[in-house]
């Protein structure tokens, strides 16, 4: 609903007085303004006047009136003034029709078609491509096949707009190659054609198909046709999702160039393509060069910014997206609910806790705080900064509309803490609500059981979703299972689940294994579970670091030996691991016998007391001394 202002208002209102006043009353305009002041009281009043001058049948004012009574949120009414009018023109019919899709009322506009082609008005260029869009929202393929042979039947298929519009609904029921075939018979072409079928391309997810789709647009190229923003836009976002075409990606950057559509950008103020530049750059782990883009740009929005702090955040460069959001405040530009989301990630740590928490109040001052996707990544975010109480509070009272996001996010929650308990109530009041789990939700769960060993539970909810809820289990699912009983030491009922397990075992369920044995000390279980892991990864270096390690604690150096001379002739090599700590805003970096700190040598005497002080039996009181020192 448009809101106006008092003087708005008060101008269009004696502007509508001055219309009933006149001699010679000018209903189309009066029409127009209560359309413009959204007040269906007047479009009444005027319908009122129209009918006691005997002017209802005037087709002109007849359809004026069927669009102000739907730009008031009245199709019921634009649909009495319809059935009133004796003969309707095809305008008429289409106005109705498409005043139906827009509310959603698809079922009303498929009604209506029917009935006009059973009526003397024939179905013209707009009416197909309406009607055709409303089947492709449905996915109704077969209905949009009768449709297409109407159309052919009545020449109306030779207009360009509508052979795209028959492309579009054959690209989103996912039949690409009926789309290709109406492109290969249409006797006059325009860009939109190439891009509707780029995006059904891009909408279809196979890979064999990202080769037709270049392809394609070489042949676009060869005949002639230029790239238009949208179709610059839709390539750029398939070469970020697929790394091996950011090349393209570079290619697309220099013809933004080269032709004057960045200039195009600034003039309209529209950073579109700017973003799409960031977004792909940033996707294909070069955000140096997606950061050389914003710093370019000469008109940011708060759009640029959201894109390039989404960019650090990919890229796990947390320090310089946060530092860029807090810029992002300082040039004066408000940061929306994207853009909060977006920066969430960033905080998902003990040290950055606090700013995460300046961020859900920044939310609240600007009333963002009750908006479910904002809702959803706090729970996010607090549940791995090591708050599970700040989770749960958004959860229960700014989240005040749940989807299944929210539920699954606050039982990833619990399972991250370690409360199978939680994770199992809140599990069981989310399918009171009615809401249907889904793999995310269950694996959480499952998750949760396994690092509580509530392995009963874990057994009866996997069950229930399989039978009771029809889902396929996942292989995250049946590795969250053989977590949980090789952690609670029954490993006959692991191996024997694996046999019967609906999906080939991968990395993740002998990785699982593998964890579990070595716990428990059970040898002959871990060698088995790492044959299979070394014969589906051989090129994981992981994997015989850990055999090694493992060989290294029994004292078993042949082995050993062996297992670093098969990495040695693999010429597989495991990077080190690295630990940090954030320190008054500076974050502190540490490898493996990392010695390249400048205060390395003060750090591993701490070290070493802290070690000494542990190992005392005296009640932790050595510990606590050796840490006051130190303070």
């Amino acid at each position: 609903m448009i809101t106006l202002s008092a003087i708005q208002f008060f101008k269009i209102s004696t502007r509508i007085r001055s219309l009933y006043t006149s001699s010679n009353a000018n209903f189309i305009d009066l029409l127009q303004l209560s359309v413009e002041s959204q007040s269906l009281k007047d479009v009444q009043k005027v319908h009122a006047k129209i009918i006691h001058l005997g002017l209802d049948q005037n087709s002109v004012i007849a359809t004026k009136l069927v669009s102000a009574y739907f730009a008031c949120q009245s199709p019921l009414d634009s649909q009495l003034v319809f059935d009133t009018v004796e003969h309707k023109s095809e305008y008429l019919w289409n106005i109705l029709i498409n005043g139906y899709a827009k509310y959603k009322l698809f079922g009303q506009s498929i009604k209506l078609f029917n009935q006009m082609c059973k009526s003397e008005v024939t179905p013209d260029e707009f009416t197909f491509s309406g009607i055709v869009k409303i089947l492709g929202e449905l996915g109704d393929i077969v209905s949009g096949k009768i449709v297409h042979g109407r159309c052919v039947r009545n020449g109306a298929f030779l207009d360009t707009v509508v052979a795209n519009s028959f492309m579009a609904m054959y690209s989103k029921c996912g039949v690409i190659q009926d789309s290709l075939k109406v492109f290969d018979e249409m006797p006059y072409r325009n860009i939109s054609s190439f891009n509707v079928v780029i995006s059904g391309y891009m909408g279809v997810k196979e890979e064999n198909l990202d080769d037709k789709l270049w392809d394609f647009v070489k042949d676009m190229q060869f005949e002639g046709w230029k790239f238009d923003a949208f179709t610059v836009s839709a390539l750029l976002s398939l070469c970020g999702e697929v790394k091996k075409n950011w090349h393209y990606g570079k290619e697309l950057h220099c013809y933004i160039m080269k032709t004057g559509l960045e200039s195009d950008l600034v003039v309209s103020s529209d950073v579109h393509l700017e973003c799409c530049l960031i977004d792909m750059y940033s996707k294909s782990f070069r955000v140096e060069l997606g950061r050389r883009v914003f710093d370019r740009s000469k008109h940011r929005n708060v759009f640029a910014w959201t894109a390039m702090i989404n960019g650090y955040v990919l890229n796990g460069d947390f320090d310089e997206a946060l530092l860029l959001f807090k810029a992002m405040q300082r040039e004066g530009v408000e940061p929306n609910k994207v853009s909060l989301i977006s920066i969430l990630p960033a905080c998902c740590s003990f040290d950055r806790l606090k700013g995460g928490k300046q961020i859900h109040a920044f939310s609240t001052r600007r009333g963002l705080n009750h908006e479910v996707s904002l809702c959803n990544a706090l729970i996010d975010m607090y549940s791995k900064s090591g708050s599970l109480s700040c989770a749960l509070r958004v959860f229960e009272h700014d989240c005040v509309t749940k989807d299944a996001i929210s539920w699954s996010s606050m039982v990833s929650a619990y399972s991250l803490h370690g409360n199978g308990q939680g994770a199992i109530i809140l599990y069981e009041k989310m399918l009171q609500h009615g809401i249907k789990p889904d793999r995310i939700t269950v694996v959480g769960v499952l998750s949760a059981c396994a690092r509580s060993g509530l392995v009963d539970e874990g057994i009866r909810i996997y069950n229930f979703a399989v039978n009771d809820y029809d889902l396929e289990p996942s292989l995250e699912m049946c590795a969250c299972i053989v977590d949980m009983l090789g952690k609670a030491g029954q490993f006959d009922r692991a191996l024997d689940f694996i046999k019967t397990m609906p999906t080939q075992p991968g990395p993740s369920i002998w990785g699982a294994l593998v964890n579990a044995s070595a716990i428990h000390g059970n040898s002959e279980v871990h060698d088995l579970a790492y044959r299979f892991l070394i014969q589906m990864e051989p090129e994981n270096p992981s994997n015989y670091v850990s055999l090694s390690n493992l060989y290294a604690s029994s004292q078993r150096w042949d082995v050993v030996a062996r297992v670093r001379t098969m990495m040695k002739d693999k010429g597989l090599k495991k990077f080190p691991g690295c630990s940090w700590i954030s320190v008054n805003t500076e974050t502190h970096s540490f490898y493996v016998a990392d010695k390249s700190h400048p205060c390395s040598v003060v750090i591993y005497e701490m070290l070493d007391q802290l070690i000494l002080a542990m190992k005392r039996d005296d009640n932790g009181v050595g510990f606590e001394d050796t840490v006051k020192v130190y303070e």
